[in-house]
């Protein structure tokens, strides 16, 4: 682009050059210089305005050079850039820009590897706005597959992360291979908005605590899930069957939810035997997550209802969706 830009500038300099020499050394007006410029340059023979001197024949011979050879090499540059998809590369990552200036309360996931597209088809399953930040090429036909929106940067850069929206992202979960990256990732993203909810991939169990203090919420080591998730299998299978078709499996029409109690929820200040919750919508109330993290598993129904309470529940989708839309 760089150089399409400077033989362009070059054949503009050429043009303006040949009106003011006509002009000031030939004494034609400003229409006759640019129209003897124009059929000069392109060659199409008209004939001269008014008869040239000596000078103005080689002010002349001067544009018709350096115009066709500029001209060439400009119309040149711009076919090779068309066909090495140049030019509609800088168009698509504006386009790309565009559309990330406009969004908000999106996630940010780095790096799309085996973790990272999980993570991504996931949210993208549950409605949620993705940007994808990774910096192998090789990941571009998955990435162009989902239809997710991606950059093609250095997650661990903080210019990369301003320009993913950071500073309106709901949430970062960085999953690149390195947990030297991780770590990085989390405290960029961290200084730059303190009070984003950022989770990280840990690859050994051993880094979990130096992710927690560069500033992660939440560190998951896939490892040591994935071994207790098969052990958990060979010990209690049914329950693990459960837990899987109320949280990743629609097929029975089942679906374990949370929903916040927002400042302005008409529930605030009920308990659950009045807030009707399982007589109007047929969920049942696994927990209640307080405001300063008390978990009360079970709750009884004269449990008070309070701003900022998360209420996990299980019921058929689209009950628990209504509850979402509502509370």
């Amino acid at each position: 682009m760089r150089k399409l830009r400077s033989a362009f500038y070059l054949f503009l300099l050429t043009c303006i050059s040949g009106v003011l020499a006509y002009h000031y050394i030939e004494g034609m007006s400003i229409s006759d210089s640019i129209f003897m410029t124009a059929i000069t340059i392109s060659s199409v023979g008209f004939g001269e305005v008014q008869p040239l001197t000596g000078k103005g024949r080689i002010i002349t011979m001067f544009i018709i050079v350096f115009g066709i050879t500029i001209a060439g090499y400009t119309l040149g540059t711009f076919i090779r850039m068309l066909i090495e998809g140049e030019i509609s590369e800088r168009f698509g990552r504006k386009k790309v820009a565009k559309r990330i200036s406009v969004l908000k309360n999106h996630f940010i996931v780095c790096g799309f590897g085996r973790i990272g597209k999980l993570i991504t088809k996931e949210l993208l399953k549950n409605g949620e706005k993705v940007i994808v930040l990774e910096n192998d090429a090789k990941r571009v036909p998955e990435l162009e597959s989902m239809a997710v929106t991606y950059l093609m940067l250095d997650a661990s850069d903080e210019n990369t992360l301003l320009k993913a929206g950071i500073m309106k992202a709901k949430g970062l979960v960085t999953a690149v291979m390195s947990d030297a990256d991780n770590v990085f990732i989390t405290l960029t993203a961290r200084m730059l908005h303190p009070d984003i909810y950022i989770m990280a991939r840990a690859s050994d169990a051993k880094n979990e605590k130096k992710l927690s203090s560069a500033g992660a919420d939440k560190v998951v080591s896939p490892y040591l899930i994935g071994g207790q998730r098969m052990a958990q299998m060979l010990i209690r299978p049914t329950v693990v069957d459960f837990i899987d078709i109320a949280t990743m499996d629609d097929k029975l029409g089942l679906r374990m939810e949370e929903a916040k109690i927002s400042p302005k929820s008409h529930y605030i200040g009920k308990t659950l035997i009045e807030s009707n919750l399982r007589k109007d919508f047929g969920v049942i109330i696994v927990l209640i997550k307080k405001a300063d993290g008390e978990m009360k598993f079970n709750p009884q129904p004269t449990e008070v209802l309070e701003v900022d309470d998360v209420i996990v529940m299980l019921g058929k989708i689209h009950d628990v969706e209504k509850i979402n839309a509502i509370i």
